[in-house]
């Protein structure tokens, strides 16, 4: 019997509500419409509470501290570590947590399991005062201040230098300069030749008046970088991932991580504004540092220089930095040495996700640790 027969033979009037056939489509409708009104009501609740979320929580202290950074020191664990200490330069976008940003997918406790001592340089939230604070400041001081630090600590002459991002770029820049401290360097996804990079991020560089940007704001207010990076992928970043939210809303190992990607997301620091102006202008517009014409203080970076052990890490999906951007960095140094490994996943995907710690990370550490002896 057709649904058409069957609603004739129960009622003379087939669409009546009282009909057996609406009763049960009613009963279907009302049970759906009820949970998602309470899977609405649960991720309105749940996105509320985004700000207390708990992130980096893997043991460290302080051990050094300067006016724009804070370097710390993880606990190792395992009895022994490899000799040369890893010293990780994070970018000054956003916060250093996403390399730890819960246990199961944390870049930094992976390292520490495989038997490497752990230390990370944890940039502070600049202030107007710095609105003049430099590229040179940042590498040739902080960064320099805090590779001392370490090779004290560690009674070791050389060390590896480990950078994400932009602080990947300029763990690049401090190695040219500097190579006498550097025994390895592990850059994942550095920008280097910005004219291969065809990221929506870096065509919107190559037209941004970074002057006029830096005479009216002085540093780049955390606003207008968040404001720009939910331009990259609107409908994804907008809309589509509170969709995939509040489809998951019970699925409790889902919500943390959410909520945890959400808070580093928001959480946007100013960048200083004449370093944000050398970046843009200097990288992206003029791409200086691929043609071994970009200065830093009174000295040309010229990345030939680097000649010890190079990985360098990218991301094949990578919606910020494209990844022959940063593969271009193995052509530009003397290394002998030098690998290239490519992985299929995100940027963030790559230090801060299962498919990070399953796939990436040994194969990064074995890598370091056969170079750390």
């Amino acid at each position: 019997m057709n649904l058409e027969t069957y609603l004739t033979s129960t009622s003379d009037k087939p669409f009546e509500k009282d009909s057996s056939i609406y009763q049960i489509i009613d009963t279907d409708l009302f049970k759906e419409v009820g949970d998602i009104t309470r899977k609405l009501e649960k991720t309105r609740n749940t996105l509320h509470s985004a700000a207390d979320i708990i992130v980096g929580n893997t043991p460290n202290e302080v051990v050094h501290e300067g006016r724009m950074y804070r370097l710390l020191h993880y606990r190792p664990m395992v009895s022994k570590t490899a000799k040369t200490p890893i010293l990780v330069v994070y970018a000054l976008i956003n916060r250093s947590y996403i390399l730890d940003l819960q246990s199961d997918k944390s870049w930094i406790r992976n390292l520490l399991s495989q038997g490497f001592d752990i230390y990370l340089i944890d940039w502070k939230t600049p202030t107007q005062l710095d609105k003049y604070v430099t590229f040179d400041d940042y590498v040739n001081n902080y960064i320099d201040d805090c590779v001392d630090f370490v090779r004290r600590k560690s009674s070791v002459d050389k060390i590896t230098l480990h950078g994400y991002c932009m602080g990947a770029t300029m763990s690049v820049i401090y190695s040219t300069l500097h190579d006498d401290k550097i025994r390895n360097l592990a850059t994942i996804a550095p920008v280097i030749d910005s004219d291969k990079d065809t990221t929506v991020l870096a065509n919107f560089s190559r037209y941004l008046d970074a002057d006029k940007l830096f005479n009216s704001l002085g540093n780049l207010p955390s606003e207008q970088l968040y404001a720009l990076y939910s331009t990259l992928k609107p409908f994804k970043q907008g809309v589509n991932k509170y969709f995939n939210l509040v489809e998951n809303i019970d699925n409790e190992a889902f919500v943390q991580n959410f909520l945890r990607v959400e808070k580093w997301l928001y959480d946007t620091p100013p960048i200083a504004g004449e370093t944000f102006r050398q970046w843009i202008i200097d990288i992206y517009q003029k791409n200086l540092l691929v043609a071994n014409e970009m200065k830093i203080g009174n000295e040309i970076i010229d990345l030939s220089k680097i000649k010890i052990p190079v990985l360098n890490i990218v991301a094949e999906e990578d919606h910020l930095v494209s990844p022959q951007c940063s593969a271009s960095l193995n052509d530009g140094v003397s290394s002998v040495d030098k690998r290239l490994m490519r992985f299929h996943t995100g940027h963030v995907g790559l230090i801060a996700s299962s498919y990070s710690q399953n796939n990436v990370l040994p194969k990064v550490g074995q890598w370091i640790k056969a170079r750390s002896q």
